[in-house]
C-alpha cells in the first residue's frame, strides 16, 4: 500500500508596524506626509516642499525657492524620485526669485514619503536625503482648478468603464509679479512659469500594464532694476547703501521628461518593471547690468556723516547649458511570504553636458578696479585693469553611468517583540571620472512588547554624493576629470513614541526623536550665493556633522494632523587642513509649526498656519579671486558673518461652501461639484524683512579693504486669494 504523505499548512503571521500605505515601502526610516495637507498648506512654490521644510531635519530660508537642506548638506544632496524615476532640478538659478514653481504637481500625488538620511540601497548615491512621490490613477471622471492672483491650475483625471486605461493630466502657471513687488526696491519683474504634466496607465490584463509619465516645465524671468537702498548696520554706526542700475536680466529654463514603464507581475510573490527614460534640460542666464552706488553713515538725526564708498559695478553674463540623459532601469521584486522582500535593480544612463560659461564681475571704486595691489600713498600706481572675477568655459562630455543595487528586507518575531531588518547595497561606475563606488547600507527596529507603544529604529551606512555637473565644474569653468566623489559615514539612531491625551476624547499623538552624525570625507567646498551653490571643483576639506530632532504629529484639534518640529544641529569643514569652520549650511536651530484648525459652530470655516523660526546661517563672501585671477579657496576663513535668524509665518484661510460631507449641494447646477472653496492666504503675516544673503561692498579707504555685508532681503507681506473646485 503507497501512503502519500500529508499536506502540511503553515500560516505565515504578518507582522504590522503601522498602517500600510498604499504603495508599501521597506523603508523605516522614510516619513509618510498627507496629501490633504499638501493641498491645503498656503505655499508660494509648492506644497510638497512646503510641508517638507516643516519637518525637523529639512532647513530653507527661502520662501520663493523649492530646494531645501537636510542635516547640514547643500541643496544638491537631495534625491527627488516620482513613481520610481530619479528627477532633476534646474543648474543655473542663482537665487529664489528665479524659481518657478515646484516640480512636483500636488492635485496629482496619491503617496508621499521622505528620508532626511539612512536611506535603502535602492535610493540612488546623494549624502542627505530621499523624497519620493507616487503620482495617482484616478477612478472615474474628474476636473480640479485653482485660481489665484498669483496664477492657477486645471488638472482632469479620467478612466474607463472596465478600469484598464486611467490617466491625470495637470497644467500650472504662476506669476509672482505680485509677490516680488513686495520687495524694497524699484524693479520691474516679469517672471512667468507654466508647466504640463501627465501620467498614465493601461492595463493589458492581471499580469501587463504599460504607463506613461511625463512633464514640460518652461520658466522665463525677466528683470529690469532701477534703484535700490538697503539700510544696515546698527544703532551705532547705521550704513546706508544706494544703488542705481541700468540693464537687465533675461533667464529661460527649459524641462521635459519622459518615461515609460512596462510592468510585469506573473505571480503575487513577484513583480518586475523596466523603466525606459529620457530627460532634457536647456538653460540660459543672460544679464547685463551696470550699477552705482553710494555707501553712507548716518548720525542719530538720520543725517549723513561720512562717505565710506562709492563706484561703479558691472555684472555680465553669458551663460549656456543643455543636460541631456537617456536611459533604462529594470527593478525586480520577489515577496516569497508577506513579511520578507529581496529587490534587485540596475541602471543605464548616457549623458551629455554642453555647457557654455562667459561670466564676469568688474568693480570700480573711486576710479579704481578691484581687486588691485597696494600701492603706499604718494607713489604712481601701475595696477593693471582687473575684472573682481571671470568665469569662462567651453565643455562638452557624454559619459555613462551605470549602477545596480541589491537589498533584503525581513519582519520576524523575536520572543514577543517584533523586528524588522532591511540591509544592501548599491554600486555605481561613472565613465567621466573612472571612479566606482560601493555603498552597503542596513536598517534595524525593534518593536518591544511594552505597555507603552514604542519603536525603536537603527540605519547605518556609507552614502556618496556621485558628482554632476555642478561637482565637476571649477571656479575657473573647466570640468574637473580628477573630481571624486564626496563620501559620508551615517549613523542615526531613533524612537517612536505613541500615545493618547485626553479623557473624554482620546487624541493620538506620536513623538519621533532622532540623533544622527556624519563623518564626511573628500569634500568639495561650496559658496552659497542666494540659493545658487558653486563649488570649488576640488576635493580638498573633510568635515562632521551631528544633531538632535524631534517632532511631536497628532490630532491637536479632532478630526485634523497637526505637528511641531524642533532641531539642534552643526556642520563643520575643514579646508586644506586649515581647521575646522561651519559650513555655509549649519543652522544650529530650527523650530517650525504647521496647525490645522476650524470652527466648532462654522466647521466650513478652516485654517492653517505655518511657523518658522531658523537661526541664521554663516555668511561668508562669494567666490573671490586675487590679482592674478586665481580663485581664493580659503576667503572663508577670513569674511564670516551670521545673517539674522529666519522667522516667518504663513496662514491660510478657506471657507467651504461645498463638499461631500456637512456641505452638499443642491440645484441641478451646483450638484456637480464636488468641492468648492474660497480662500484667503496672508505670507509673512508680521511683514519681517529676513535676509537670505549678503552683498559684500568694499571700502577701498580702508589698508586692507574692509567688505561690508550688505543684506539682501525677502519678500514681505502679500495677500493672495484662491478660487478652488472639484467635479
Amino acid at each position: 500500500m503507497l501512503f502519500l504523505p500529508t499536506a502540511k499548512e503553515n500560516e505565515i503571521q504578518e507582522v504590522v508596524f503601522q498602517k500600510r500605505a498604499k504603495f508599501k515601502t521597506t523603508d523605516i526610516t522614510s516619513v509618510e506626509i498627507s496629501t490633504k495637507e499638501a493641498q491645503a498648506v498656503a505655499s508660494l512654490g509648492g506644497g510638497v516642499e512646503t510641508l517638507l521644510k516643516s519637518l525637523p531635519s529639512v532647513n530653507s530660508n527661502a520662501e520663493l525657492s523649492s530646494q531645501y537642506m537636510v542635516r547640514g548638506g547643500s541643496y544638491d544632496e537631495n534625491l527627488i524620485y516620482i513613481n520610481d524615476i530619479e528627477l532633476y532640478r534646474p543648474f543655473l538659478v542663482r537665487n529664489s526669485l528665479q524659481e518657478g514653481m515646484s516640480i512636483i504637481n500636488p492635485d496629482m500625488v496619491s503617496t508621499i514619503n521622505f528620508s532626511a538620511g539612512g536611506f535603502e540601497p535602492r535610493y540612488g548615491d546623494k549624502m542627505s536625503s530621499a523624497l519620493n512621490i507616487y503620482y495617482r490613477q484616478p477612478e472615474k471622471f474628474e476636473l480640479s482648478g485653482e485660481a489665484s492672483l498669483i496664477g492657477g491650475r486645471l488638472s482632469a483625471g479620467f478612466a474607463s468603464k472596465d478600469k484598464k486605461f486611467t490617466g491625470i493630466i495637470s497644467g500650472r502657471y504662476r506669476n509672482t509679479n505680485l509677490v516680488l513687488n513686495t520687495l524694497n526696491e524699484d524693479t520691474d519683474f516679469n517672471p512667468r512659469y507654466f508647466d504640463l504634466q501627465s501620467y498614465l496607465n493601461y492595463q493589458f490584463n492581471d499580469k501587463w500594464s504599460v504607463s506613461f509619465l511625463g512633464y514640460l516645465a518652461k520658466n522665463d524671468y525677466e528683470m529690469v532694476p532701477k534703484k535700490k537702498e538697503v539700510d544696515f548696520g546698527s544703532l551705532l554706526q547705521p550704513l546706508r547703501l544706494t544703488v542705481f542700475y541700468n540693464g537687465q536680466e533675461d533667464d529661460q529654463y527649459k524641462n521635459m521628461m519622459g518615461t515609460v514603464s512596462v510592468n510585469f507581475k506573473p505571480s503575487k510573490k513577484w513583480q518586475l518593471t523596466l523603466d525606459n527614460f529620457a530627460y532634457q534640460n536647456r538653460e540660459r542666464e543672460y544679464y547685463s547690468i551696470a550699477s552705482g552706488y553710494i555707501l553712507e553713515a548716518f548720525d542719530e538725526n538720520g543725517n549723513p556723516t561720512a562717505g565710506y564708498d562709492a563706484g561703479g559695478q558691472i555684472d555680465h553674463a553669458r551663460n549656456d547649458l543643455l543636460v541631456r540623459v537617456v536611459g533604462s532601469q529594470f527593478r525586480t521584486k520577489f515577496s516569497p511570504d508577506i513579511n520578507t522582500d529581496v529587490e534587485v535593480g540596475a541602471k543605464f544612463e548616457r549623458e551629455t553636458i554642453k555647457d557654455f560659461t562667459n561670466e564676469w564681475q568688474f568693480i570700480d571704486s573711486i576710479g579704481y578696479s578691484n581687486p588691485r595691489d597696494f600701492v603706499i600713498p604718494g607713489q604712481l600706481d601701475a595696477s593693471s585693469l582687473n575684472l573682481n572675477y571671470y568665469i569662462a568655459g567651453q565643455n562638452n562630455i557624454t559619459p555613462t553611468r551605470i549602477s545596480a543595487y541589491a537589498q533584503f528586507s525581513k519582519k520576524f518575531y523575536w520572543g514577543d517583540n517584533r523586528i524588522f531588518v532591511n540591509g544592501g547595497a548599491r554600486v555605481q561606475n561613472w565613465s567621466f571620472n573612472k571612479e566606482t563606488l560601493f555603498s552597503p547600507r542596513a536598517q534595524i527596529a525593534i518593536k518591544p512588547n511594552w505597555d507603552m507603544d514604542m519603536l525603536f529604529k537603527l540605519a547605518a551606512g556609507v552614502y556618496y554624493q556621485a558628482p554632476f555637473y555642478k561637482e565637476i565644474k571649477d571656479l575657473t569653468g573647466a570640468f574637473n576629470p580628477d573630481i571624486r566623489a564626496q563620501k559620508s559615514y551615517q549613523v542615526i539612531l531613533s524612537n517612536d513614541y505613541e500615545f493618547q491625551i485626553g479623557d473624554s476624547q482620546r487624541k493620538p499623538f506620536k513623538l519621533t526623536t532622532e540623533a544622527y552624525y556624519k563623518k564626511m570625507e573628500n569634500l568639495i567646498p561650496y559658496y552659497l550665493d542666494n540659493v545658487r551653490t558653486r563649488y570649488s571643483g576640488k576635493n580638498n576639506a573633510e568635515g562632521y556633522a551631528y544633531g538632535i530632532d524631534a517632532r511631536l504629529f497628532g490630532q491637536f484639534v479632532p478630526g485634523v494632523d497637526s505637528w511641531i518640529s524642533a532641531s539642534y544641529a552643526r556642520v563643520y569643514e575643514s579646508i586644506e587642513g586649515m581647521g575646522y569652520i561651519p559650513r555655509p549650511t549649519d543652522q544650529r536651530f530650527r523650530f517650525t509649526m504647521f496647525y490645522q484648525d476650524y470652527m466648532p459652530k462654522f466647521p466650513s470655516m478652516r485654517v492653517n498656519l505655518t511657523l518658522t523660526y531658523g537661526s541664521g546661517l554663516p555668511s561668508g563672501t562669494p567666490v573671490l579671486f586675487d590679482a592674478n585671477g586665481l580663485p581664493d579657496y580659503l576667503a572663508a576663513y577670513r569674511y564670516q558673518k551670521t545673517l539674522p535668524a529666519y522667522k516667518r509665518v504663513d496662514i491660510g484661510l478657506t471657507k467651504v461652501f461645498i463638499d461631500q460631507k456637512d456641505n452638499k449641494a443642491s440645484g441641478d447646477f451646483w450638484r456637480n461639484f464636488k468641492e468648492l472653496t474660497l480662500g484667503v492666504q496672508i505670507f509673512n503675516a508680521f511683514n519681517i524683512n529676513n535676509t537670505i544673503a549678503n552683498q559684500w561692498i568694499s571700502d577701498v579707504n580702508s589698508t586692507p579693504h574692509i567688505y561690508y555685508p550688505v543684506p539682501v532681503r525677502l519678500t514681505g507681506r502679500f495677500f493672495n486669494v484662491t478660487l478652488g473646485f472639484k467635479l
